[in-house]
């Protein structure tokens, strides 16, 4: 994609978002929520860039807003992003099993996708579900009281799912 779609795309993102928002302080993060949503779960470095043209705001902001968030990411990543929780709570709960089965039964680490793209392996330090720990996060769903066999039905059923193409 040249660089003058990737202004397009995002013109139009930033309009759109922009015409609908009741709060200018929210903007920027709509507007970096719907981009990432656009190109499916990461926002490419090129759009800060248009984003700085289009809001005024210094390039340093909006790479402040960028990389502060990890819900955002200018890799690309995995359809189902799941975010691991490290804080105590569930490092004492268990955290640490239900880490060593998800990267086995991914076959990757932090930071990494999976081959066929679908699923990328992120930490976080808080999750803030303390009371069913160990838990992790699997784009928005939240999954608790995770046990290494748990993690691996998990796992199976959305491969399953992406298989039969249910939705």
């Amino acid at each position: 994609m040249s660089f003058e779609e990737v202004r397009n795309t995002i013109k139009e993102i930033y309009e759109k978002v922009n015409s609908e928002s009741l709060d200018e302080r929210d903007n920027l993060i709509n507007i970096l929520h719907a981009i990432q949503e656009y190109y499916g779960n990461y926002i490419p470095l090129e759009a800060a860039e248009v984003l700085k043209e289009l809001t005024g705001k210094p390039l340093s902001k909006i790479y402040e807003v960028l990389t502060f968030y990890t819900m955002f990411s200018t890799n690309k990543r995995g359809k189902y992003v799941i975010r691991v929780c490290k804080s105590l709570p569930c490092h004492v709960t268990g955290g640490a099993a239900v880490l060593e089965s998800l990267k086995d039964a991914l076959e990757i680490d932090y930071g990494q996708t999976t081959q066929d793209g679908l699923f990328t392996l992120e930490e976080s330090s808080c999750l803030g579900l303390c009371g069913v720990s160990p838990v992790m996060l699997i784009n928005d769903e939240a999954y608790g009281n995770l046990t290494p066999e748990k993690v691996k039905e998990i796992i199976e059923e959305i491969k399953e799912k992406e298989r039969s193409g249910v939705k």
